[in-house]
């Protein structure tokens, strides 16, 4: 079996007092798409900017393709791409020249440089505004420049901060296509992203982090039918479903998940069929209206909510960061 190609072994990265990144550790097969979840402050950026040698770690240790990063950074640059969550434009600077820049900085000569330049617009569909300001381009395009400038070098490896944060509906659905491509093409790609359905669609594993240290490293599978956590029963009601609210608050054993207008998404411990039958009879008996019941596959967010609520408190000094 061959060596993974990110590792990842007890990093950790200290702000005077706060544990921003507490013994994280995970490893990454080649090719896969692996998305990174957190809740702001839990610690994603800056383990990214760690893996993309923007930052040094406290202590551990962050291996990609065999080199570590705090060791030999410059090969480490070669073979990553990194993708923040922001970038800087610059005044008087269109697309093409934008793009070029970056090719020289990585010291490709003219033919090379204008292949890749030229390559890089043609994947990303940047070749028709090639001429345009770059400080005039919409959100969903700027973030085509900027996954550009990612690919100048062709790395192995994508590092992905956020990139789909602020796009339309449209946008996201062109970006995600351009991951798949990307995937297809046999990189690896570590993505953050506070849209867990999009990341649960697009990516091989999930990891997730929470103060500072992982709490779930796997499939998407493995986390909605994660064991010890509650499941969800939609129940839908005919007219208000105020009566439905307030019995539910009265009931130790459930809680609202989700209200909806015509129902709630409830959380429930004991979802076996007898229970559940139980539960229905009982509802009748009180008048509720019910007009459909059923249990219902959690969704990521819902599991990742779950999930937090299951995990041990953070330990001193692990504090999320404002």
């Amino acid at each position: 079996m061959s060596e993974p190609i990110i590792q990842v072994e007890n990093l950790e990265r200290d702000f005077g007092d706060v544990k921003a990144v507490r013994g994280v550790s995970f490893e990454i097969e080649k090719g896969r798409v692996v998305g990174f979840i957190g809740a702001n402050g839990a610690g994603k950026t800056t383990t990214m900017r760690m893996m993309v040698t923007l930052d040094v770690p406290t202590s551990g240790r962050i291996r990609i393709a065999g080199h570590d990063v705090r060791e030999n950074p410059a090969a480490v640059r070669q073979l990553v791409g990194w993708m923040p969550d922001a970038y800087g434009t610059y005044d008087n600077m269109t697309v093409l020249e934008y793009l070029d820049f970056y090719g020289r900085a990585y010291g490709f000569n003219d033919e090379e440089r204008l292949r890749r330049v030229r390559d890089v617009m043609e994947f990303t569909d940047l070749a028709v505004i090639a001429d345009r300001p770059m400080d005039k381009l919409s959100k969903g395009m700027g973030q085509r420049l900027c996954l550009g400038r990612t690919l100048i070098h062709d790395p192995a490896v994508l590092v992905l901060d956020e990139p789909a944060a602020g796009l339309d509906p449209k946008a996201r659905i062109e970006f995600k296509n351009l991951i798949r491509l990307l995937a297809s093409q046999g990189k690896t790609i570590f993505i953050s992203s506070h849209i867990l359905s999009e990341l649960g669609e697009m990516c091989d594993h999930l990891v997730f982090i929470d103060a500072g240290r992982i709490v779930h490293h796997g499939s998407t599978e493995s986390l909605v039918q994660r064991d010890g956590l509650t499941s969800l029963i939609e129940i839908r009601v005919t007219g208000d479903p105020e009566p439905l609210y307030q019995w539910i608050a009265l009931n130790s054993e459930l809680e609202i998940a989700d209200r909806m207008k015509n129902g709630a998404r409830v959380r429930m411990k004991d979802t076996e069929p007898e229970a559940l039958s139980k539960l229905l009879r009982t509802l009748i008996s009180e008048q509720i209206a019910v007009c459909g019941f059923f249990k219902v596959e959690r969704r990521l967010e819902e599991a990742f909510v779950d999930m937090l609520r299951t995990s041990p408190p953070p330990l001193p000094g692990q504090e999320k960061l404002p």
